[in-house]
């Protein structure tokens, strides 16, 4: 991409005195961003959060396309959110300078959200300015008056653009952004990120692989200090496990929220969030008011109480998940803590953007460990962050189901003809080598709904007319595809009301249908019971002194990052030559110490494996330090080919560090290991991968998304959702329909890439593998589980055992793994004794 010019001072002229007097003094990233706008250009703004990028696009916009309002037509720019819950903040900010640079302009917003009142009252006249979200932006291309509503668009603006690149909701932006250049080949595209390790790739999925070749690309400096810092426990067992610190470091986390006016306690899942709010009540009651938690299956009304407190600094803290991570400025907060590990860089550097919102402000993440190991983590991620590595998010290549929705959408908003459209559609990045046989696939599938459906009306969406527009016939198929506009494919959901009828928020249908009535558990931080489930709601009422259970949503594990990973093995390295800079490292020696004392640590160079004999059989540990999903693939393959080579059955663990096989009968692991572990070529790994995974179910499954997106499943009406079962049994039918009658359906291949792909990330496993094969194999015998060993033990003894069985099984083993491991100094010190009384020794 070219640099943006430096800036003329024509172009500075009203931005740069609106902001001048409020006292503000343009930095030189917004004035290139001025001029880089008043030229014409299209852009990618890469600045850290709260740097001030939003006035730098938003200034710039108003003085190149702000005219006097028209008495009718559309809007003239528009603003594209990825959350809805940040639309109302945005328009805040974004109103502050319209009366200034574009006075008698309107600003609205239009999200799923927006009452019905309002959005009649924006189609009797619509506001110059809109921020929305890109399934409202679809809806409003599904509109019959579309082309004409939106060919006065001037420009569009993409805000965190990072956190839709990788998605499908990128791709639903990238056909959205094709068809408003069809109407409006002028219109001006931006986008704005934060943390972007690949910003060529990110220009060309927004604005097309052309207009990227001379689109402007303005970085804003580094200036934005960022501190990196640790709560360190009290003490580091060196026997651990995932969660085991978590209630131990309730009164340090307290502690650091003593001091401090207001602060944000992120967490990587909902459960997690729920049981921390809980844990600082019960630590300080008193606190009761003061302190909240916030996430995405909270009522709306609840979160905007909450981000409203945060504004105000009426609250203290704030427990939440990553629904606070983007876009809402809360000046207010003071420091980030993170609960557990970030799992990659860039989350870690959006989270700590949340504080010192402001350009020039420090920000200030503080690292809580719940995992011995993820002491280890923190450092690595102050490496990796002082030396500005971050993870790069690849976009999504012609996903067959989004552009099946998109031409449903077309085909409402105006129709369309399929030469034309092909060629739109193929200025995208997403579909820019779309083949004629996947498109003529496409066409049919919404014509006919393929080879095996064409005998079913509903499913001919869409069909030619007498001039060769092609358009959706069926005001009740319309009325459908417009209510199911989207991406966003989740776990159906149960709402949770107080038998009063008081609204607290969603759990999902998998989680409340294993609840008995009578049963007790924690949601928006009460104490629930269930009292009963009727149609698609939880009745429930106040608990009492009853243990309750926390709910789980789907999703909730995240993979470790290959560069959070890399620089992990680095750490890992340096301790193994001796050297443990940090505070983090100097606490988590003792158990360094011990695995390199047992076993041996992994570097770069060295694969680490483990053979265990006991009891239960013979147990293979590897540590490949390629995160979750990786070693999940990894597990199941290298299962599979010691079974090709003798019948077996195998029992597998996987944790971000690495994995565990257990077989019953013995392993000559130093024989076969190396053999086995010799990476096949792609084409192979994959096959072998599918072999050992039962990927048809794994795709099945996958599959029930791709329909959703693609319009066969109807998910309901608002207030008449269907249950998930149901869906889940439709979309088994389609895909069995499928099976049997069009193999070739282009659905179902793409059910089986995305396993491959997404759930099992076959490139990483791929690359992993190819690591691996060029490291040494160092394959130790150990006699007891070793500090990495045992998280893994856990890991598999969770899959079959209760909470109080498992713990009670814990609590031996790690007295007997502490007795092990002290064995040595009791010996030395018997020794020191015998030295010191020759007569006892002699007698």
């Amino acid at each position: 991409m070219t640099r943006a010019p430096r800036p003329g001072t024509r172009a500075l002229g009203s931005a740069e005195a609106w902001m001048r007097a409020r006292g503000w003094v343009p930095l030189d990233f917004q004035r290139q961003t001025w001029a880089a706008i008043g030229a014409g250009h299209h852009g990618l703004l890469h600045a850290t959060t709260g740097a001030g990028k939003t006035y730098a696009v938003w200034l710039g916009l108003l003085q190149r396309h702000a005219a006097p309002p028209a008495a009718t037509g559309g809007p003239r720019l528009l603003w594209i959110t990825p959350l809805r819950a940040l639309a109302g903040d945005t328009a805040a900010a974004l109103q502050a300078p319209m009366a200034a640079l574009a006075p008698g302009w309107r600003l609205g917003v239009r999200t799923g959200d927006t009452p019905d009142a309002e959005r009649t009252a924006q189609q009797r006249r619509w506001p110059e300015a809109l921020v929305t979200t890109p399934e409202s932006l679809s809806l409003l291309i599904a509109r019959a008056d579309a082309p004409a509503l939106l060919a006065q668009v001037a420009a569009v603006v993409v805000d965190e653009w990072h956190e839709l690149l990788a998605s499908k909701r990128g791709v639903q932006v990238q056909l959205a952004l094709a068809r408003l250049r069809g109407w409006q080949p002028a219109v001006q595209v931006w986008g704005m990120s934060a943390t972007l390790a690949n910003p060529d790739e990110a220009a060309a999925a927004l604005l097309g692989p052309t207009a990227a070749a001379s689109a402007a690309h303005v970085r804003a400096p580094q200036a934005k200090p960022i501190t990196v810092d640790t709560l360190l426990p009290a003490q580091v067992q060196r026997f651990a496990w995932a969660g085991h610190l978590g209630a131990a470091m309730v009164p340090a986390v307290v502690a650091a929220l003593e001091g401090c006016r207001s602060a944000l306690l992120f967490t990587n899942t909902r459960s997690q969030t729920e049981w921390w709010y809980q844990a600082l009540l019960d630590a300080r009651p008193d606190w009761a008011g003061q302190i909240a938690l916030h996430h995405g299956s909270l009522d709306p009304q609840v979160r905007r109480w909450v981000e409203h407190g945060l504004k105000t600094g009426a609250l203290r803290a704030v427990v939440c998940t990553s629904s606070l991570d983007l876009g809402v400025d809360f000046a207010p907060v003071e420091r980030v803590l993170q609960i557990g590990s970030p799992k990659g860089v860039a989350r870690l550097l959006q989270r700590a953007g949340r504080s010192g919102h402001a350009p020039g402000q420090p920000s200030r993440v503080t690292l809580v460990p719940t995992h011995a190991l993820e002491l280890v983590e923190a450092a690595a991620a102050r490496d990796a962050v002082q030396a500005g590595r971050i993870e790069p998010r690849p976009a999504l290549r012609a996903p067959l189901d989004v552009l099946v929705q998109h031409l449903v959408t077309v085909a409402l908003g105006g129709g369309f003809r399929p030469e034309a459209l092909l060629a739109e559609v193929r200025t995208t990045h997403a579909y820019a080598d779309l083949s004629d046989q996947d498109w003529r696939w496409c066409l049919d599938f919404v014509r006919h709904g393929g080879a095996s459906l064409h005998a079913y009306p509903e499913y001919r969406r869409v069909q030619p007319d007498a001039s060769g527009v092609w358009r959706v016939p069926d005001a009740r198929l319309a009325r459908r595809h417009r209510l199911n506009i989207g991406t966003i494919v989740a776990d159906a959901q149960l709402e949770v009301r107080y038998l009063n009828g008081a609204r607290l928020g969603t759990v999902e249908e998998g989680f409340a249908a294993r609840l008995r009535p009578g049963e007790c558990f924690v949601f928006a931080g009460r104490t629930l019971e269930l009292v009963r489930l009727h149609e698609l709601t939880a009745w429930v009422r106040d608990a009492r002194g009853q243990p309750p259970r926390v709910p789980r949503w789907q999703g909730g594990r995240m993979p470790l990052s290959t560069t959070l990973a890399d620089a992990v093995v680095a750490r890992l390295e340096a301790a193994a030559h001796g050297v443990f800079d940090g505070p983090e490292m100097a606490a988590v020696q003792p158990l360094l110490a011990l695995q390199g004392r047992w076993s041996r640590l992994p570097t770069r160079q060295h694969l680490v494996a483990e053979v265990l004999h006991d009891r239960e059989g013979c147990h293979l540990f590897v540590y490949p330090f390629a995160g979750r999903d990786v070693h999940a693939g990894l597990a199941a393959w290298l299962a599979w080919r010691a079974a090709q080579a003798q019948p077996r059955t195998f029992s597998l663990a996987v944790n971000d560090y690495g994995l565990e096989l257990l077989c019953a009968q013995p392993v000559d692991w130093a024989a076969a290991l190396p053999r086995w572990l010799q990476p096949p070529d792609r084409a192979t790994l994959q096959a072998e991968l599918l072999a050992s995974l039962h990927a048809a179910e794994l795709a099945k499954r996958r599959f029930r998304e791709i329909a959703r997106v693609a319009g066969l499943l109807e998910p309901g009406h608002p207030g008449q959702r269907r249950p998930a079962r149901q869906l889940q049994a439709s979309a088994a039918l389609f895909w069995a329909v499928f099976c049997r009658h069009d193999p070739d359906n282009r659905l179902l291949h793409q059910a089986q890439a995305e396993v491959l792909m997404q759930e099992l990330d076959l490139d990483r496993l791929h690359d992993a593998l190819q690591r691996m094969a060029r490291q040494t194999l160092c394959l130790q015998t150990i006699a007891r589980p070793t500090p990495l060993a045992l998280p893994l033990w856990v890991e598999r003894q969770r899959e079959r055992l209760s909470s109080e069985t498992l713990a009670a099984r814990l609590q031996r083993l790690v007295a007997q793994l502490e007795r092990a491991a002290d064995a040595p100094a009791r010996a030395a010190r018997g020794r020191g004794r015998r030295r010191a009384n020759p007569t006892q020794e002699a007698a």
